[in-house]
C-alpha cells in the first residue's frame, strides 16, 4: 500500500531493489558502502569458546545496502534488523501477526474508537541513553503523514489516521478518520526514533545510508553494506523481549551457494540462514540442521502493459494465465514447495477465499480466448527479475505459451534494470517478478492497496489505472477501508479481489514457501517466517 506518485525514481528503483518482495540484487551502492564503521567481519568473532556468551552470526539471503529509515524502508534485511533495533508503539508477532504492548503499556481496549489513547513504557531509552518521550512519537508520525515527505509508511497510515498528538511527556493519542481496527496492527510499521538525533541537519540520509538509534532489545555497533551488520544486546531495555544473544553478527550473502555453504558442515560459520534454495534442503538436514518453510504471499506474479496491444484485451491477458501448467511448475521449478494461485491471496490469509475466476490450467480455453480475441501469431518477451527461484519458473510459462502457438522469449535480467525500464516508461510487454507484502503484515485492505491503486506504482508500470473497471475497482476498495462491520468488510475485499483476478492485470501465478535453515544443537525458538528475514526476538541458546 504505497503512494510513491511523489517519490524520486530513484528512491522507487531502490524500494524495489532491495525489498524482500522483489529479491535481492547483488548490486552495492557505494554511497552506502562509505558508511562503515568498526571493524569489518564476515566470521563469527565467538567470546566463551561457542557459550552462552557467543556471537550469534545469522546469513540472511539479501543485501543490506538497502535503505535502513524505517519510515520508507522495504529492504528485507534493514526491515528484520530494525526490527530488533526499534519498537512501535505497539509490535506484532513476526508469525501470527498479533499485537503486542511495545513501547506502549498496553494494546486499546476499544479497536473501533476513532482515538487511541497511549501511556509510554517508564524507564524506556534509546540507545544513547536519553529516554523516550511523547516528543519523539509525534516527530515520527509527524514525518509520515507529512503529504510533502515521500515515504514508504505513508500508505500504511494516511488513509486512516488524522493526527498524533502529545498529551503530556508520556502520553500520546492517535486521533482517527473513522474507526479502523486494522490499524492497530500497522503500528508496528512505525518505528519510534529519537527526535534529538534524526530532526537534526542530514539526519535522514545518515538513517538511509544505515545509522539506527532505537529503544529495541539490540543496538547496532557496526555497519558495512558490502558484508555485515553487527548488533549488541542493550544493557537498558526494559520492555517485553529481551534480547538473548550477547552479540549477533548478520551477514549479507546474496549468492545461494555461499550462504549455504556458510552454515553447512561440522565447521560452519553461521547457526542460521534464511532463503534457502529447495535443491539445497535435503543436504541440510542431512547435516543435522533443521529446515522449516513459511508459506504466504511470496508469489510469482505476471504484471501485463496494457497499453501494449493485444494485451489491453482481458481475454489475451487470462488466456495467457490459462495456459501455463502450474502444476508442473510446482513439481518442477518449487520442488513441492508452492501452490498455484487460486486467488490473490495465499490460502493461509484471514481473508482467503478463492476468486470467481481461478486459472486451471485449460490450454484448449486459452487458445479459444486467443481467438475470440482475434489474436494469432502472437510473439511474447517476458521481461523477468534474475531472482533464482523466478529463473526456475520461467521455462514452464515459456513451453505452455509455445504449446499453445505463442512465440516466447525469456529475457531474465537484474531486478534494477527491470524496474529502470519501468520507471523510464520504457516499451514492455510481459513482466514476471516476485512479490510479498507479507513483510508488512497480513491485512488484506493493506496488501491489496500495496499492489492496486489511481495513484499506485504498480498501476503506473501497468499503465491500467485511467482503464474504467479500474477506476471502479479504486472505488470499491476505499469503500471497504472505511467499512465499520468486520463481516462486511470482509465480503468486500473478496468481491473486489474477484474482479483483480478476473482482470488478471497484475496477478500471481503461484505462491511459494521461504525456507529457513538453522542448527537445533545451537538454537531455539526459532519460527520460519512465510516472508524474508528472520526475527530472534524470541529464540536463544539451547
Amino acid at each position: 500500500m504505497r503512494d510513491v506518485t511523489n517519490t524520486p525514481a530513484l528512491h522507487r528503483r531502490a524500494f524495489l531493489k532491495y525489498t524482500g518482495a522483489l529479491g535481492a540484487a547483488a548490486a552495492l551502492s557505494s554511497s552506502l558502502a562509505a558508511c562503515s564503521s568498526g571493524p569489518e567481519s564476515t566470521n563469527d568473532t565467538n567470546d566463551g569458546g561457542g557459550g552462552k556468551n557467543a556471537t550469534l552470526t545469522a546469513v540472511i539471503g539479501y543485501g543490506n545496502d538497502g535503505s535502513w529509515d524505517p519510515t520508507q524502508t522495504a529492504s528485507a534485511f534493514c526491515m528484520a534488523a530494525n526490527n530488533h533495533i526499534y519498537e512501535g508503539l505497539l509490535d506484532t508477532d513476526p508469525i501470527s501477526r498479533e499485537p503486542y504492548a511495545a513501547l506502549a503499556t498496553q494494546v486499546p481496549a476499544d479497536l473501533t474508537s476513532t482515538s487511541w489513547k497511549f501511556e509510554l513504557r517508564a524507564g524506556a531509552k534509546f540507545h544513547d541513553g536519553k529516554p523516550v518521550t511523547a516528543d519523539d512519537v509525534v516527530f515520527v508520525f509527524d514525518r509520515i503523514l507529512d503529504p510533502k515527505t515521500p515515504t514508504l509508511a505513508k500508505g500504511f497510515f494516511a488513509s486512516w489516521l488524522k493526527e498524533v498528538k502529545k498529551i503530556d511527556a508520556q502520553n500520546v493519542e492517535l486521533v482517527l478518520k473513522f474507526p479502523f481496527p486494522d490499524g492497530i496492527s500497522r503500528l508496528t510499521l512505525a518505528k519510534i526514533m529519537p527526535k534529538h538525533v534524526f530532526s537534526q541537519p542530514g539526519a535522514w540520509d545518515d538513517a538511509i545510508k544505515g545509522k539506527a538509534i532505537g529503544s529495541g532489545p539490540y543496538r547496532q555497533t557496526a555497519h558495512h553494506p558490502k558484508s555485515n551488520t553487527t548488533f549488541e544486546a542493550f544493557a537498558d531495555y526494559n520492555g517485553p523481549r529481551k534480547a538473548a544473544f550477547k552479540k549477533m553478527n548478520w551477514l549479507t550473502i546474496v549468492d545461494a551457494a555461499p550462504r549455504v555453504a556458510k552454515i553447512s558442515g561440522s565447521s560452519a560459520g553461521a547457526q542460521i540462514a534464511d532463503n534457502i534454495p529447495y535443491a539445497n534442503i535435503e543436504q541440510l538436514k542431512q547435516g543435522g540442521m533443521t529446515v522449516q518453510g513459511g508459506a504466504g504471499m511470496n508469489n510469482l506474479f505476471l504484471m501485463f502493459n496494457t497499453q501494449h496491444k493485444p494485451f489491453d484485451d482481458v481475454r489475451v491477458r487470462q488466456a495467457l494465465h490459462y495456459a501455463i501448467d502450474t502444476g508442473k511448475m510446482v513439481e518442477v521449478a518449487l520442488k513441492g514447495h508452492g501452490k498455484p494461485s487460486s486467488s490473490f491471496l495465499n490460502e493461509g490469509n484471514p481473508f482467503y477465499r478463492p476468486a470467481k475466476t481461478v486459472y486451471s490450467y485449460d490450454p484448449e480455453k486459452a487458445k479459444k480466448l486467443l481467438k475470440d480475441a482475434g489474436v494469432s501469431g502472437l510473439k511474447i518477451e517476458i521481461l523477468a527479475v534474475n531472482v533464482s527461484w523466478i529463473v526456475d519458473c520461467l521455462p514452464t510459462i515459456k513451453s505452455s505459451w509455445d504449446a499453445i502457438g505463442v512465440e516466447t522469449t525469456l529475457s531474465p535480467q537484474e531486478t534494477t534494470a527491470v524496474f529502470t525500464k519501468m520507471d523510464q516508461k520504457q516499451d514492455y510487454q510481459v513482466v514476471a517478478a516476485a512479490s510479498n507484502p507479507n513483510q508488512f503484515g497480513l491485512d488484506a485492505d493493506l496488501i491489496m492497496h500495496y499492489n492496486y491503486g489511481p495513484e499506485n506504482l504498480w498501476m503506473q508500470y501497468a499503465r491500467w489505472a485511467g482503464n474504467s473497471v479500474a477506476k471502479q475497482l479504486f472505488k470499491e476498495m476505499d469503500a471497504a477501508t472505511q467499512e465499520p462491520d468486520a463481516d462486511k468488510k470482509k465480503t468486500m475485499i473478496q468481491d473486489y479481489i474477484d474482479i483483480v483476478a478476473e482482470e488478471a492485470v497484475l496477478y500471481p501465478v503461484v505462491h511459494n514457501e521461504l525456507m529457513t535453515a538453522w542448527n537445533p544443537k545451537r538454537l531455539s525458538g526459532i519460527r520460519a517466517q512465510p516472508y524474508p528475514g528472520i526475527n530472534l526476538l524470541q529464540a536463544k541458546w539451547v
